[in-house]
């Protein structure tokens, strides 16, 4: 069994926002995002197949939902239901900030 750890083997450039794959089984997909003032596409939301948790492990970012906004902060999480219109529209500049995100049925 080898062990690993969420925040080596990031990469040195950041220019564009990371998605690396950690663990994908029958109905769940476990994904580390790194981004360094990325944002979502200006046009269009995220409206996905599948339930998304994702907690900010390192920085910070603002997703933004049809009705509200929300505030993202080293620690906390959200879960996104399917479908649930949504998009990144900050994450913090010169800082890089680690997520975790779950994705299941």
């Amino acid at each position: 069994m080898q062990t690993s750890n969420v925040f080596t083997n990031i990469p040195s450039d950041l220019s564009q926002e990371v998605f690396e794959t950690l663990l994908e089984a029958d109905d769940i997909r476990i994904e580390r995002i790194i981004s360094y003032g990325h944002t979502s596409p200006k046009e269009g939301w995220y409206d996905q197949e599948e339930n998304e948790w994702v907690i900010v492990l390192e920085g910070s970012a603002t997703l933004e939902f049809i009705d509200k906004k929300v505030n993202l902060k080293k620690g906390d999480f959200i879960n996104i239901k399917a479908h649930e219109k949504h998009k990144v529209i900050w994450t913090v500049e010169n800082k890089k900030t680690v997520w975790l995100a779950i994705f299941y049925k």
